[in-house]
């Protein structure tokens, strides 16, 4: 039997233990991609994770998708830099669970919510105040404006001051305004079936309890994460929860 020296056996056993991790580079970080649902559930979750997949691979990030909701306990939370909630739906979380989250986001931790993870946790006021607003309706999929009136996050650094697209528009049941730095707001003007007036917020950021939260809603589309500006918008949005950028909320 072949004797493998002791300082190559080490490092096979650290290579197993990151094995189910997409690898990250030496100055990386890590980041959860959460996409548990309870309630609907978007077609559009594997192509998100891939999405997440390959902006990871491209800025030095290693991605670790799951929808068990057993990743959040304090142990376990504490390897990653930011936590996605990729359209998920619904009770996801248990009362330990939601504790582990809540004393990850109180010691710094970042938080990403896409789409429907304004469709999440209703009852857990925590979250709600995290995420900002939560979905109260939405029209059919359509062309939409989006005004962009804030460029100097790294999640909107790159788009135009009009930036129109197709989506599904989520109507929220609070204005979060005042509670959160908006980045870009909707132009109901440009689609049918706004409910919100002529301050539609549709992303945001803000420094919560110890932590940094962003959200967009964008993203029910598969065709949505194809797409270099969106795209670029979620990589902004991971590097400022992640305190990968100097921006401030």
């Amino acid at each position: 039997m072949r004797l493998w020296p002791a300082a190559a056996l080490l490092l096979l056993g650290c290579g197993a233990a990151e094995a189910p991790r997409q690898p990250a580079a030496p100055t990386g970080y890590d980041v959860l991609v959460f996409t548990r649902t309870e309630g609907f559930r978007h077609d559009s979750i594997a192509d998100g994770v891939q999405a997440m997949r390959e902006l990871g691979a491209r800025d030095g990030f290693a991605v670790t998708a799951t929808e068990d909701p057993g990743a959040f306990t304090a142990e376990s939370l504490s390897r990653y830099a930011a936590v996605v909630f990729l359209n998920t739906t619904g009770d996801v979380l248990d009362p330990p669970q939601q504790a582990a989250f809540e004393g990850y986001v109180r010691g710094g931790g970042g938080y990403v919510g896409v789409h429907a993870a304004a469709d999440t946790e209703y009852d857990w006021p925590f979250y709600g105040a995290l995420v900002g607003a939560y979905f109260a309706r939405h029209p059919a999929v359509q062309p939409a404006t989006v005004r962009v009136s804030d460029r100097s996050h790294p999640a909107t650094a790159h788009l135009p001051e009009s930036w129109s697209r197709v989506d599904e528009w989520y109507d929220f049941r609070a204005n979060p305004r005042g509670t959160v730095r908006v980045l870009a707001t909707l132009d109901e003007s440009t689609y049918d079936g706004g409910g919100m007036g002529a301050d539609h917020p549709h992303a945001w950021c803000h420094e919560f309890a110890g932590g940094r939260s962003f959200y967009t809603g964008a993203g029910h589309t598969a065709a949505a994460y194809a797409e270099p500006d969106f795209r670029a918008h979620l990589l902004g949005a991971i590097q400022y929860a992640a305190g990968r950028t100097q921006s401030r909320c």
